[in-house]
C-alpha cells in the first residue's frame, strides 16, 4: 500500500486526473483547511485559542522557472506580514526545490535568506527535507543559512541510515531540528525498510536531540510524529531525565490526531500543528496516505460519515 501511494505521488497523470474528482478533494480537506492562505490563517487563529502553535507550508516542489521561485518567495514574505498583523504564534516551513534548488544553490539561497530575514530573529524558518538525493544540498544550505541567521531550522528523516551521523554533526551548531520518520520512496540501500527499525531509530534520534550536548548548544528540538505509542515513550523518557515540558515540542499535521494535539497542549507540552495549503496538494496528500495505513482508514471513515 505504501509503495502504491508513493508511486501515485510521483505520477503527473494521476495528479492531473484525480484532483478533478469531488470525493478526492473532499478527502484531502481532512488534512488541510483549504487551498488559500486565508484558510490557513483562520485555522491558525482557532488553534491558538487552545494553546497550539502552527507552522505554515505552501505546497509545491521542483520548480523549474526562476520567476516562479521568486513568486513563491514573495508569497512567503506576504504571509509572514499577515501572521504578524494577526498576532499569531505561527512560523513557516519551505521546500528548497520550491525556492529554485534545482536551478542552482545560489539562486535558492538568495530566496531563502530573503524569507529568513523577513521572518525576524524570533521566528524560525523551517527547511523541509525532500528525497534522499537532496539531503546533502539541503544540509549545506541549512549550515550556510545558520551561519548568517539564528532563526533557521531543518528537517531530518529517521528512516535514512545516514541521519544519525547528520544529527551528530548538526547538534554542535545549535539551531533547530525537526525529526520526522520520512515519506518518500527510498531503496533499502539508503533507508530502513522495516517500520519497527524506523521507530527504534526515531526514538534513538529523539534521545540524542534532547540529550545534554544538544541542550548545551541550545538546540530547538521538534519531534514530528502522529505515533501516539512513540509519543508516550518519548514523554516517559523525558520525564525520567527531568526534562521540562517546555524544553522541546511535538509537531503534527493538521487534521491528524486532533485529540492528541489538544491533550498535549492541555497537559502543558508544546503542541504545534503543521498547516499545509495551496493547489499543488496531490503529491503531498499521497505521501500522507503512504506514511500510515491509519491515515487511509481515517479518510474512508470521514468520507462515509460525510
Amino acid at each position: 500500500m505504501r509503495s502504491f501511494f508513493l508511486a501515485c505521488s510521483q505520477s503527473t497523470w494521476m495528479r492531473e486526473r484525480a484532483t478533478r474528482y469531488s470525493f478526492v478533494r473532499r478527502a484531502v480537506s481532512k488534512f488541510m483547511p483549504g487551498e488559500t492562505a486565508d484558510a490557513a490563517l483562520a485555522a491558525a487563529k482557532t488553534l491558538q485559542q487552545v494553546s497550539i502553535g502552527t507552522v505554515f507550508t505552501h505546497l509545491g516542489e521542483n520548480i523549474k522557472d526562476p520567476a516562479e521561485a521568486e513568486r513563491v518567495t514573495a508569497h512567503y514574505v506576504e504571509v509572514l506580514d499577515r501572521i504578524r498583523e494577526m498576532g499569531l504564534n505561527t512560523e513557516v516551513s519551505v521546500k528548497l526545490t520550491q525556492l529554485g534548488l534545482d536551478l542552482g544553490l545560489d539562486l535558492c539561497y538568495q530566496n531563502m535568506r530573503r524569507i529568513i530575514r523577513h521572518a525576524g530573529p524570533g521566528s524560525v524558518v523551517w527547511i523541509d527535507m525532500e528525497a534522499s538525493n537532496y539531503v546533502d544540498a539541503t544540509l549545506d544550505l541549512y549550515r550556510r543559512s545558520l551561519a548568517d541567521f539564528p532563526n533557521v531550522g531543518v528537517c531530518v528523516q529517521a528512516y535514512l541510515y545516514r541521519t544519525r551521523k547528520d544529527v551528530d554533526s548538526l547538534i554542535p551548531l545549535g539551531g533547530a531540528i525537526r525529526l520526522v520518520k520520512g515519506a518518500y520512496q527510498e531503496s533499502a540501500a539508503v533507508a530502513f525498510p522495516r517500520k519497527a527499525d524506523v521507530d527504534e531509530n526515531y526514538f534513538a534520534l529523539a534521545q540524542r536531540m534532547l540529550g545534554s550536548e544538544a541542550r548545551a548548544h541550545r538546540l530547538r528540538a521538534a519531534l514530528a510524529t502522529h505515533d501516539v505509542k512513540l509519543i508516550r515513550r518519548i514523554i516517559g523518557w523525558a520525564e525520567s531525565q527531568g526534562l521540562s515540558k517546555l524544553s522541546f515540542e511535538f509537531q503534527m499535521l493538521y487534521g491528524i490526531q486532533r485529540g492528541e494535539q489538544v491533550r498535549l497542549a492541555r497537559d502543558g507540552w508544546k503542541s504545534v500543528v503543521l498547516i499545509a495549503y495551496g493547489s499543488y496538494w496531490f503529491p503531498w496528500y499521497m505521501r500522507r496516505l503512504a506514511e500510515r495505513p491509519a491515515n487511509v482508514l481515517f479518510v474512508l471513515r470521514s468520507l462515509f460519515a460525510s
